[in-house]
C-alpha cells in the first residue's frame, strides 16, 4: 500500500472552498470539476473556462547545453527553437519508443529552457542526457503552478487583466519574462489543452495561488476540472500518458504525430534511426471511433474487424456533440474513414465507425484563431 500523501497544488485551497473536488492521479490532487460537467464543458467550449494544470511536470534544464540536451530525447526540433517560442513533441526512448510527450519553451537566455511532461519519473533518463554536457536540470513543478484559461472569450478576458498586448501574441509563443495579469506576475504562454483559443499562466509565486484564480473567476471565467476538460481533449484528438500509451510502447507515429517527428534534420534525437525506418510506412494510425452503445466501452478496449484484433480503444467519451466516441490506435490498413469496425464493450462487441481525427475542428483553427 503506498502511504506517500498526494500533493496538494497552490490552488488548492481556493478551488475547495469554492465547492471543487479533487482525485488523486499520479502523486497530485486534480481538480476534478464542480458538479456540473455539462456547463463546465459548455463554458470552454462556447465561452471561457479556467483550469487547475499545475501538477503538469516541469523541469528546468540550465547550462550552455541546456536546449541540446532537451533535444538528445525530444522527436522534435528544440535547438531551432526561437526566444519565446514553444514546441510539441515526443520524449523518446533509444528505440523510438514515446517515454512521455510535452513541450520545450526557449526562454529568454541562451542557456535555460523549460521542459514539460505528463509523468513525474524521468530524473534518470534527464540524468543520462546531460552527463557529457554542460546542462543539469531540476524538478520545479511545486514552484511554478499553473492555469490554463480557455474557451472563445479566453484572449478577450486575460486581456482585460493586463497591460500587455495579446493580440501580438502568437500560437505556441510566450512572453519570455514575468508580466502581470490582475496584479501578479506571471509567464504568459499562448499555448493550452483542449482544441480551443487559449493560455496558459504561470506563477512565479505560489503564494499568488488564490488571488489570482479570484481574479480570473470574478472576471466571469467558470471554473472547470479534468471531467469535463476529458471530453474536450478526446474530440480534440490529445494525447496522455497513462491513458493513450504507457512507457516504451508505442512510437509517435502510432499518434500521427508525423510532422512531431524530424528525422534527417541533424538533431540527433534518441531512436532516431528506428523512426527513419517506420516514417514512410507506419504500420498504425490513431483515429476517432463512433459507436452506439447503451454504456461506454474501458479505456484499452479491443478493436476488432471480422472478429481480428486491429487495434485498441484508448480513450473513450460520451461527447455532447458527438455522442459515443473514442481515441483509437489501429493498423493502418483500417483506418480509413467510414471503415466499420468493432469495439468490445464487456461480453459484447458492437459496430464502431471510424471518423476523422480531431472529430472537433479538424483543421485547428480554433486554437490559432
Amino acid at each position: 500500500m503506498n502511504d506517500i500523501e498526494a500533493i496538494r497544488t497552490a490552488f488548492h485551497e481556493v478551488t475547495a472552498a469554492q465547492g471543487g473536488s479533487h482525485v488523486e492521479d499520479g502523486g497530485w490532487m486534480w481538480l476534478e470539476g464542480f458538479g456540473d460537467v455539462p456547463k463546465e464543458y459548455a463554458a470552454l467550449r462556447d465561452d471561457v473556462a479556467v483550469w487547475d494544470v499545475s501538477p503538469l511536470n516541469k523541469w528546468e534544464f540550465r547550462g550552455p547545453d541546456a536546449l541540446r540536451a532537451a533535444q538528445r530525447a525530444f522527436s522534435n526540433n528544440a535547438i531551432g527553437l526561437e526566444v519565446g517560442q514553444v514546441r510539441y513533441g515526443a520524449f523518446l526512448d533509444a528505440d523510438g519508443l514515446m517515454v512521455d510527450d510535452g513541450t520545450v519553451f526557449n526562454t529568454a537566455r541562451e542557456d535555460h529552457c523549460w521542459v514539460m511532461t505528463n509523468g513525474r519519473d524521468h530524473d534518470e533518463r534527464f540524468g543520462e542526457l546531460v552527463a557529457d554536457l554542460d546542462a543539469e536540470f531540476e524538478w520545479v513543478t511545486p514552484s511554478m503552478p499553473h492555469l490554463g484559461v480557455i474557451g472563445p472569450r479566453s484572449r478577450e478576458v486575460v486581456q482585460q487583466l493586463t497591460d500587455e498586448d495579446l493580440g501580438a501574441l502568437r500560437y505556441f509563443r510566450f512572453i519570455p519574462r514575468p508580466i502581470q495579469v490582475a496584479g501578479v506576475e506571471v509567464y504568459l504562454s499562448r499555448t493550452g489543452y483542449g482544441g480551443e483559443l487559449g493560455y496558459e499562466l504561470f506563477l512565479l509565486d505560489p503564494a499568488d495561488a488564490g488571488s489570482l484564480w479570484n481574479a480570473i473567476v470574478g472576471a466571469g471565467v467558470t471554473p472547470v476540472g479534468t471531467d469535463a476538460i476529458e471530453i474536450a481533449r478526446i474530440e480534440a484528438g490529445l494525447i496522455v500518458t497513462g491513458y493513450d500509451y504507457e512507457p516504451h510502447e508505442r512510437t509517435p507515429f502510432d499518434f500521427n504525430l508525423d510532422r512531431m517527428v524530424r528525422t534527417g534534420a541533424g538533431l540527433d534525437f534518441a531512436g532516431e534511426p528506428a523512426l527513419r525506418a517506420l516514417a514512410a510506412d507506419p504500420p498504425h494510425r490513431f483515429v476517432t471511433l463512433r459507436y452506439e452503445a447503451d454504456m461506454l466501452p474501458e479505456y484499452g478496449a479491443a478493436v476488432s474487424k471480422d472478429g481480428d484484433e486491429v487495434g485498441i480503444l484508448t480513450s473513450p467519451t460520451d461527447s455532447p456533440r458527438f455522442g459515443k466516441i473514442g481515441l483509437a490506435v489501429i493498423a493502418s490498413e483500417q483506418a480509413s474513414v467510414g471503415n466499420t469496425l468493432g469495439v468490445a464493450i464487456g461480453d459484447e462487441t458492437v459496430p464502431a465507425t471510424v471518423d476523422v481525427l480531431p472529430i472537433y475542428d479538424t483543421q485547428k483553427k480554433r486554437p490559432r484563431a
